[in-house]
């Protein structure tokens, strides 16, 4: 590695704990490029477990994006420890494979509760500190779902509920940007993770490979660079973006 890009960066990720998802993906790069990392999750022992892989340094902690005051504790504890935080990446995040008439109250509740009001609960919880040093960078996951109206897994409601963490996403830029800090979305198309793992027939495999110019489902890797230029001041005049990552499946 020639540069680190993260160098002397605190970086908060959430839902980072499953070990071939995004988050954890992304902690791992990011770590590597010099940063130390919080790994948030629901189940803290694997968050635990996470942090300990990328070394003594990192932190994993439990939480749950959905409540703000355990956010705001959570948070509050890493400036404490760290005296510090660069960089939010929200990407916890949740999906159910529904048709529209099946949507119950209770399924719209539990997705647009952790991937749309659990981005803006750690951002709010974040956007203060980061506003008082005048910098920081908030990356939000989106979906390829978002943009065509539906994905390979994600009901209505996952279209919705990422299309809202797009909208969220620019009005945060927009808000925060004469504070130096950037928000910018990522939209993964087909992504081989935890979530989409044991899915697909061979069959759905070949059909969705056929739909992706590039003829191959995405890694977490291929999004974690991505988060990586986001994160870094390679993007230093990036904000208010989306960018896609689907291997060419949604050309606009």
């Amino acid at each position: 590695m020639t540069t680190a890009l993260l160098q002397g960066q605190f970086a908060v990720i959430t839902g980072a704990a499953s070990k071939r998802g995004l988050g954890k993906a992304t902690a791992r790069l990011f770590a590597d490029h010099g940063a130390t990392v919080a790994i948030l999750d629901l189940d803290e022992a694997a968050a635990k477990q996470a942090a300990a892989d990328l070394g003594p340094q990192h932190l994993g902690m439990a939480c749950n994006v959905t409540d703000l005051q355990g956010v705001q504790q959570v948070i509050d504890r890493l400036i404490e420890e760290w005296g510090r935080i660069d960089i939010l990446v929200n990407n916890a995040g949740i999906t159910q494979p529904l048709k529209i008439m099946d949507i119950a109250p209770q399924n719209y509740d539990a997705v647009l509760d952790v991937n749309l009001r659990g981005t803006l609960y750690c951002s709010q919880a974040v956007i203060p500190h980061m506003r008082a040093r005048k910098q920081g960078r908030i990356v939000n996951l989106s979906s390829v779902s978002a943009q065509r109206g539906g994905g390979i897994f994600g009901g209505p409601h996952y279209s919705a509920a990422k299309a809202g963490v797009l909208g969220l996403t620019k009005a945060m830029a927009r808000e925060l940007a004469p504070d130096n800090v950037r928000v910018n979305a990522i939209c993964p198309g087909f992504i081989a993770t935890d979530i989409t793992g044991g899915l697909l027939t061979p069959e759905m495999l070949d059909s969705i490979k056929a739909g992706i110019p590039m003829g191959r489902p995405g890694t977490a890797e291929d999004v974690a660079g991505c988060a990586l230029f986001l994160a870094s001041d390679l993007s230093a005049y990036v904000t208010g973006s989306e960018v896609d990552v689907n291997g060419g499946s949604l050309i606009h």
